[in-house]
């Protein structure tokens, strides 16, 4: 199949010749015609599926069809909500490449950077809007946006912004548009909260389910080494040691974990950049840039952060804490091997990160191998020292028999006489024993 058989327009189908695309992905295929129809679309599909071209080719058509005079307002008549400032400015750019050959207006409406600039795109007229919910919120409230024009409504990645928290501003968001409308939600998993807005929003819509996710990471060669938390870094800084890492996407955990592996890789002269949400948007876009152009070899990221992160030539990726969410095991490493091209996935497992591994092996269907040729294995502990660890341990605090035993602890009525300089104040008591009644005898000693 090609694109001229999904009956697209020739403004279209003429941007997607200077964009290089030859032939639809499946869920193109099997959205453009449905949304094209006017049907509400729910679509269920991993990242790098060409989610983005399957609602906003059709949306471009259904618009470019309503002619409007020179004269006439532009009002907002599609509106697409995605969960981070990065997917939102990258769903932005590619419609703007999409409806090149269009009249069409897009902009984008995200946090982090100036207002004023949104103010005046907004101004001069958008037929598109693709915006986060916070920023969007605002607006709202603002009176600066006004939705009452809403043809065509985006869910995209719906539930990635029920685990950030947006589900409540995007409810919010949607009672300011109208009740007709054509509604396309997009989310890779199906967990019962969104279960329960795909009943209230969709009208008897087209399901299109893509790409299970036990085949997404057939065409990826899979690693494991299992190695101990305090060796992780290590293992990282030995690993890029290997110049086949043309570039390497490496996930954490947290925000603080990601600046500090880029801090340990800079001290082993590895140029790497984080990105994150204590970043501003201006230095996430360059960290971006840099690493796109070869500028930077590793990026550093957190899963939210790395949401809207597309490279289609993207070597490696790195979990360098392994997911508690088995799904988005499979989101992270589906971001290489795009294209057609070989991708690479290796992962670091800690201890505590064992169950998490187990969790992802049964949702993928297979046992990721395990790297036997490990400079930095796993120290293996045995159950029966934790235990005998642990009773020693007991031991060591149990109470005294008599409060003399113990001459170096002192009675608490020496914590109101001595322990404070401003009159014996309660508040010097440690916390530790805070929940402990005043009236007890004082001579007792502390446990």
């Amino acid at each position: 199949m090609t694109f001229n058989d999904l009956k697209l327009i020739p403004e279209i189908l003429k941007a997607l010749s200077n964009e290089n695309y030859t032939a639809p992905t499946p869920i193109q295929e099997q959205s453009i015609p449905a949304v094209l129809e006017g049907r509400d679309l729910l679509g269920c599909a991993q990242t790098g599926t060409g989610k983005t071209a399957a609602f906003s080719l059709p949306i471009i058509q259904l618009l470019s069809a309503q002619k409007s005079k020179p004269s006439t307002i532009r009002r907002i008549r599609s509106l697409i909500l995605t969960p981070t400032r990065e997917l939102a400015l990258q769903i932005s750019d590619n419609i703007q490449a999409y409806s090149k050959f269009t009249d069409l207006r897009c902009t984008a409406i995200v946090g982090g950077v100036s207002q004023k600039v949104q103010e005046r795109a907004l101004n001069n007229g958008a037929d598109i809007i693709i915006a986060t919910p916070g920023r969007l919120i605002d607006l709202i409230n603002q009176k600066r946006i006004d939705l009452q024009h809403v043809q065509i409504l985006v869910l995209d990645e719906a539930d990635r912004m029920l685990d950030m928290g947006f589900i409540h501003d995007v409810k919010r968001i949607i009672t300011k548009m109208p009740a007709k409308r054509q509604t396309l939600f997009f989310s890779a998993t199906m967990p019962p909260e969104i279960t329960k807005m795909v009943k209230t929003l969709l009208n008897n819509p087209v399901k299109v389910e893509i790409t299970p996710v036990s085949s997404t990471v057939d065409r990826i060669t899979q690693s494991l080494y299992m190695v101990d938390k305090a060796n992780k870094q290590k293992q990282l800084n030995h690993l890029l040691q290997d110049e086949s890492i043309v570039s390497a996407l490496v996930f954490t955990r947290t925000k603080h974990g990601a600046d500090r592996v880029v801090r340990e890789l800079d001290k082993v002269k590895i140029p790497a950049q984080a990105i994150h949400g204590n970043k501003s948007q201006n230095a996430r876009q360059l960290a971006l840039s840099n690493f796109r152009s070869g500028v930077t070899r590793v990026l550093v990221a957190t899963d939210i952060a790395a949401r809207g992160i597309d490279i289609d030539e993207l070597s490696h990726v790195i979990n360098f804490n392994l997911p508690n969410i088995p799904e988005t095991y499979v989101h992270r490493i589906g971001r290489t091997g795009r294209a057609g091209l070989s991708g690479v996935a290796i992962s670091f497992c800690e201890h505590e990160e064992i169950p998490f591994l187990k969790d992802i092996e049964k949702l993928i269907g297979k046992t990721i191998p395990e790297v036997k040729d490990n400079p930095f294995p796993m120290l293996i502990t045995t159950e029966p020292v934790k235990k005998a660890a642990l009773g020693s341990s007991k031991a060591a605090v149990s109470k005294p028999s008599n409060p003399k035993a113990n001459p170096t602890r002192k009675p608490k009525s020496e914590w109101f006489t001595k322990g404070s300089k401003s009159g014996g104040n309660s508040s010097s008591r440690p916390s530790g024993n805070s929940s402990r009644p005043s009236s007890r005898p004082t001579s007792k000693p502390s446990r």
